[in-house]
């Protein structure tokens, strides 16, 4: 397996396209192991996607999708600028409670931040903030995005790793609700010192939020009737996807009657494109991961970091630091796949949960996209800003170390992340 990481590493520098860069480096097991027969390389990436678990993804992705198109977004904002507009730094913090809120609407941190920088950014620019301030709260927001449900990282990871995605939702909720407190804090802070006025002059009163949540808990529902549906029995995650599609269109066209028959083709376009680009990715990791148990790397992962500690809380440091050393240079949902069927095992010996393992690794893979050198919705936010990437990377330095404490923390606190999944499991 050295010989696959090493050509998959030279693909990367390169600059060939991820989904090719894991396959075609998958193939080199192949070609060295000739005792394995080479239809294998046609068969494995179709019996990778032929799960039924795994077509979660794609629906979410289309749900989310169609809430964007059928006014569901837009109502989040006015919600969230409600909620947070008295504050200082009142824009930046309507992004953090949109982040939020838009959790169990896209699923994906690249896409909300997108969404995000389009809908906040020229406003937060107009509103006096910096470029490099207003791109990095659009980015490191968009972690909650990763963690509240339907997270597509969690399906990924529960499907890669055999672990109940209902409990990765539960306990996501409050990963999500605690990222959250502390980047309102954070925005909070380096508002205060920079200056930044809030939008409103006055707190929303009770009337005026009840006023707004008429037509906007269709939307903050959504992730509770999720969880809700799952924990009942009433739907398997795949199921619950399927649902997800039907309530956006329900809402979309006939509660807030948007989603015309326009809205509704560029919603399945955009879909193409996202689920496209995942699962080619998703199907390529069957060539790359097919000889990572053959060749016993979790075990050998295992002996090495056991003989070092079998310390649980030092084994997650080591992973922490591994994570965002990988997350700098790879996208999310490809660390997820690869290394979820190396780490897994390795943290199960020493008795790491792997519902905690799973919330920890969603976060730090997320937030590799927002840091240097190959983040893909810093990018994304700082073309659609344009800031620079030197802009970008100054500003960047508390959010980064806020973020980090953080994980840390979650890292400590293995009961309180899992208290929820406890309690409904």
């Amino acid at each position: 397996m050295i010989y696959v990481f090493i050509v998959f590493l030279i693909f990367l520098v390169m600059g060939v396209p991820v989904a090719f860069a894991i396959g075609a480096s998958g193939m080199v097991f192949f070609l060295l192991n000739t005792h394995f027969p080479l239809t294998h390389i046609a068969q494995l990436p179709l019996t990778q996607v032929q799960s039924i678990s795994m077509l979660a993804i794609p629906l979410f992705i289309l749900a989310g999708n169609l809430m964007n198109n059928g006014g569901v977004t837009k109502r989040l904002v006015s919600l969230a600028t409600l909620l947070t507009g008295h504050m200082r730094g009142g824009l930046a913090q309507t992004s953090v409670v949109l982040s939020t809120l838009m959790g169990g609407v896209s699923g994906s941190a690249t896409a909300d931040a997108a969404m995000e920088a389009r809908l906040l950014g020229p406003d937060m620019i107009k509103s006096g903030y910096s470029k490099g301030f207003s791109a990095n709260v659009l980015t490191f927001t968009s972690l909650i995005t990763a963690t509240i449900p339907p997270g597509v990282g969690l399906i990924i990871y529960g499907t890669t790793g055999s672990v109940s995605i209902g409990k990765l939702f539960s306990a996501g909720i409050f990963v999500g609700l605690y990222m959250m407190i502390v980047l309102m804090v954070s925005v909070a802070v380096i508002a205060r010192m920079r200056g930044y006025k809030p939008v409103r002059q006055n707190r929303a009163t009770w009337k005026e939020i009840g006023i707004n949540l008429k037509e906007t808990v269709w939307a903050v529902m959504f992730p509770v009737i999720l969880l809700v549906g799952i924990r009942m029995g009433f739907f398997s995650p795949s199921e619950v996807g399927a649902f997800a599609c039907f309530y956006s269109v329900f809402v979309g066209a006939f509660i807030y009657k948007e989603l015309t028959i326009k809205s509704f083709i560029t919603a399945l376009r955009d879909s193409i494109a996202d689920i496209g680009s995942i699962m080619m990715i998703v199907s390529m990791t069957a060539l790359f991961g097919y000889g990572i148990p053959i060749d016993k790397i979790p075990q050998k992962m295992t002996t090495f970091i056991t003989g070092i500690t079998t310390n649980p809380s030092l084994v997650l440091i080591l992973i922490i630091i591994l994570l965002v050393f990988v997350g700098m240079f790879m996208e999310g949902s490809v660390v997820i796949l690869l290394l979820t069927p190396i780490l897994l095992p390795m943290c199960q010996s020493v008795g790491i949960d792997p519902v905690h393992l799973g919330l920890l690794m969603c976060v730090i893979v997320t937030m590799g996209v927002n840091t240097p050198p190959v983040g893909m919705s810093m990018y994304t936010v700082n073309t659609i800003l344009d800031c620079s990437l030197q802009e970008y990377t100054k500003s960047m330095i508390p959010f980064l170390a806020a973020i980090l404490l953080a994980i840390g923390l979650l890292a400590f606190l293995p009961d309180v992340v899992l208290f929820l999944p406890r309690l409904l499991y």
